[in-house]
């Protein structure tokens, strides 16, 4: 049997389906070689020879391919088609040759589908073809690029900007996206403007609602009506005018439906759609599309199969009418920058199966497929007709002008099954306007005018960064996932309800890397890197003339850093950061003083943790500390020696940052007195809010509630491990939330100590599932649960820890099942009730009872097979 290999263990399930028994499908897990994480491996002194190594769980696999060999040497390479999948199948080649499991005769060919269905595998098999040198070779010139970058410069930060954990090629690259838009955000200062909207009737009774849009004869900008004087100016020359329709335009108009899905589209779509992180979009498209459902996912291409538009068309003849067809297919042209792997669409494999037809039992795989199949479904009908209606309106004099604006869909066309989502919340025209006619009065019934402030822009959302870094042409959109888990993993960026927050230790890695290494996070620079790339991977350059020109200049800028003592990077750094961090005063002072002794110089410091923070030159002498940015933010945040919440009794009352989150203190540790009081801050409580009495009620518990009426045992109130709770001896009841500990009285506490003590309802509520699975093949409901040590994966009476290197919201059905049967098959065996031994004559001599030690408990089953990793 010819040997077929692929990277998963359920992609080869799926297409040995379609082989039979003809083929023996294995799978390699991905890639099987990489270059060792030290000095040497991209030996920049002979010509940028580049050492590979097998890991240790890829030893098994290539072993495993090598024996099935011995049986018959025809090696057919199955893995994605893309640059990655051409990469992997030259390591398999390689290794394979080095265990002379291959020999020069040995036929090994290489075969690509875009979508795993029989029709598509069994076309690939017909047509063989060899390992795409030129797709390799762009594979080699990105890897050495990436090992050469991390590999020097990350060092580089080590040392000289202390808490830096690594910079990389196309990561340094994408966080300077994100710090720049933050900078953006600093910067902006609001501008106020006004606009007025007038309520009007016509002679029918309709009401609708018009803008004034000119003033005076000449039309206004947007901010003409700079303050309330001018808006209310305004509203007096609409209200002391009569009003009629000086005109009436209707115009025809189209909306088309967006292009089919690529890797970066997906991404954006759901992450609007349904909030989903770009590594738990791609998470679950690799498992649509190793079940069959899509086509490749890692894709920049939009254009669609031939036979896939036609299916397309007879889906929506069927499924909609023929009102919803085109009388000719649409084409799409990808208008990516760098568009280099031109791959079908993302795309349905079957035009005529929905989601609900499938009954997909993941949400996440479910919600991604309902989305793909629409999108595709949608590109291919026709045009959305409607009608944009304009009236204008105005005094005879002409000094005022008011206009409405609406729209109504006259034929809904793709908008029946999807409509694309927005980044931002610009809505459309209103809807249709009553109808009127030139020269008709109006009746004003309100004239309001309101104020309005220029918003900064936002932070960058997944989506949107995606969008950004795809404009720019900086990395690929199979890279996107892994870049920005990346930023967020090395603490560089936040999340926070969506939007990406740089973090101190990423703003400054981002201010040295432009200062040092200017050009190396240039956005131009990057994109035309790509480029060269590009010319590879078609076979019109050569990988290490790009590398050879590449290392002449990175090589030198690495030699000027040599020399950099830490307090030269920071005193650069203080100087090209001080628009931010100190920022001109009103009153001309300057913005470096220390505010507390008056004669210390401000300056950025960076504390062991990798953060920075603004203290004073007169230190320990002046202790005074705020955090890293604008000084407005001092407030809002917790300086490395504390924030003075005020003072107490002579002690000082400090908010603190610690190893298990904000805490409060009495005094300073002395010698005397090595740990002062504290107190943690609960979850609810944010730190930027927190004040000097709350603070105090912290330190002062528990708190005595009072003595219990039946023994006069004290009743306490505190903050324990598992949340708020009162305390009467030895009994224990939890309370609803924090405040209950501070403002809890005696009845109600004796009520929920007596509901503790009768097992009622003083029980904690069940938990709520984190996500919902679906149903086990025998019966029951699978869930993810929070747990106290972590979420985990409940079946019935089964509770399977969750692997940390599973994300718990992109875990999936198939994996949950194998959790489970592992933690099955471990569960011990219950045992037989021990019997009473009958009883025997006394012995003469007392024998040593024997013992025996229970057979050892096998190790955990194996674990849940890897997905390839991302390009």
């Amino acid at each position: 049997m010819p040997v077929v290999v692929v990277e998963s263990p359920a992609k080869a399930k799926t297409i040995n389906k379609y082989l039979g028994s003809d083929y023996q499908v294995l799978a390699s897990y991905g890639h099987v070689r990489d270059l060792p994480p030290k000095d040497g491996s991209v030996d920049t002194d002979h010509d940028f020879t580049m050492k590979w190594e097998v890991d240790a769980d890829s030893k098994k696999h290539i072993k495993a391919i090598a024996d099935a060999l011995k049986s018959d040497p025809n090696l057919i390479l199955a893995t994605d088609p893309d640059r990655e999948g051409e990469a992997i199948s030259w390591h398999l080649v390689e290794a394979l040759t080095d265990r002379k499991a291959i020999k020069k005769d040995t036929p090994v060919s290489r075969v690509v589908f875009n979508a795993i269905t029989k029709s598509a595998v069994t076309e690939a098999m017909q047509n063989p073809r060899q390992v795409d040198t030129p797709l390799v070779d762009a594979y080699l010139a990105r890897r050495a690029l990436d090992y050469l970058v991390g590999f020097n410069l990350s060092p580089v930060l080590w040392r000289k900007l202390p808490g830096a954990k690594s910079a990389g090629r196309v990561q340094s690259v994408c966080l300077r996206v994100i710090v720049d838009r933050e900078v953006e955000i600093e910067k902006f200062r609001a501008q106020e403007y006004w606009s007025v909207s007038v309520e009007m009737e016509t002679p029918r009774g309709q009401i609708f609602t018009a803008r004034l849009v000119a003033l005076a004869g000449k039309k206004l900008d947007k901010f003409d009506l700079g303050n309330q004087v001018a808006a209310e100016m305004a509203v007096q020359a609409v209200s002391s005018r009569a009003l009629a329709v000086q005109g009436v335009e209707a115009k025809p108009a189209q909306r088309h439906p967006s292009a089919p899905f690529m890797t970066s589209t997906l991404q954006q779509e759901a992450s609007r759609k349904f909030g989903m992180g770009a590594k738990a979009t791609m998470s679950a498209a690799q498992r649509l599309y190793e079940a069959g459902l899509i086509t490749y996912m890692r894709t920049d291409g939009i254009d669609m199969a031939p036979e896939a538009v036609a299916a397309a068309r007879d889906a929506i003849r069927e499924k909609f009418g023929a009102d919803y067809l085109p009388a000719s297919p649409r084409m799409y042209k990808n208008k990516a920058k760098n568009a280099q792997e031109a791959h079908e669409c993302i795309r349905p494999t079957d035009m005529m199966r929905s989601a609900e037809q499938l009954k997909i039992t993941d949400s996440d795989q479910r919600k991604l497929y309902d989305l793909i199949y629409k999108r595709t479904i949608a590109s291919q009908m026709a045009a959305a007709r409607l009608e944009r209606t304009t009236i204008d309106i105005g005094p005879a004099d002409g000094q005022v002008g008011l206009r409405a604006t609406g729209q109504v869909v006259l034929f809904d066309g793709f908008l029946a099954i999807y409509e694309e989502g927005r980044d931002d919340s610009t809505d459309e025209d209103e809807g249709r306007l009553p109808q009127m006619m030139q020269g008709e009065a109006l009746k004003k019934l309100a004239v309001t005018p309101e104020q309005h402030f220029t918003q900064a822009p936002p932070r960058y959302t997944e989506a949107t960064l995606v969008k950004r870094m795809e404009e720019l042409g900086i990395g690929r959109p199979s890279t996107y996932a892994s870049i920005v888990t990346t930023i967020q993993d090395r603490g560089y960026v936040e999340k926070d309800k969506g939007r990406l927050i740089p973090q101190d230790k990423g703003r400054l890695v981002t201010a040295f890397l432009e200062n040092y290494f200017p050009r190396y996070v240039e956005y131009d620079f990057t994109a035309d890197l790509e480029d060269q790339l590009d010319k590879v991977s078609s076979g019109d350059a050569d990988y290490k003339d790009v590398l050879r020109r590449f290392w002449h200049d990175f090589s030198a800028a690495l030699g000027e850093t040599t020399e950099l003592r830490i307090t030269e990077v920071l005193d650069k750094l203080n100087e090209v950061l001080a628009p931010v961090i100190f920022p001109p005063k009103p009153d001309g002072s300057d913005p470096r003083a220390c505010p507390n002794c008056g004669t210390g110089h401000l300056s950025m410091r960076t504390a062991r943790t990798g953060g920075a923070f603004i203290g004073c030159s007169n230190y320990p002498e002046c202790r005074f500390t705020r955090p890293f940015g604008p000084p407005e933010l001092a407030n809002d945040a917790i300086g490395p020696d504390g924030r003075l919440l005020g003072h107490d009794e002579g002690d000082a009352i400090t908010l603190r940052d610690g190893r298990f989150g904000p805490y409060v203190q009495r005094g300073e540790a002395t010698e005397e007195v090595p740990k002062p009081p504290r107190a943690s801050l609960p979850k609810t409580w944010p730190a930027s809010e927190l004040t000097l009495e709350k603070a105090l009620d912290l330190l002062n518990l528990p708190r005595q509630v009072g003595p219990h009426p039946e023994d006069g045992v004290m009743i306490e109130a505190g903050l324990g491990r598992f949340g708020p709770f009162i305390k009467h001896g030895t009994t224990y009841a939890n309370l609803k939330s924090v405040d209950d500990v501070f403002d809890i009285g005696m009845n109600h506490a004796v009520e929920l100590l007596a509901q503790k003590l009768a097992g009622g309802r003083g029980r904690a509520a069940a938990a709520k599932p984190l996500k919902e699975l679906g149903d086990h093949p025998d019966g029951g409901a699978i869930a993810v649960m929070p747990g106290r040590y972590g979420p985990y994966v409940k079946w019935e009476k089964v509770n399977a820890t969750i692997p940390k290197e599973i994300e718990p919201e992109a875990i999936t059905l198939e994996q949950a099942l194998e959790l489970i049967a592992a933690k099955a098959a471990k569960k011990p065996v219950k045992k037989a009730a021990k019997k009473p031994a009958a009883k025997k004559p006394a012995a003469k001599t007392a024998t040593k009872a024997k013992t025996t030690k229970a057979a050892p408990r096998k190790t955990a089953a194996k674990k849940a097979a890897e997905a390839p990793s991302e390009d």
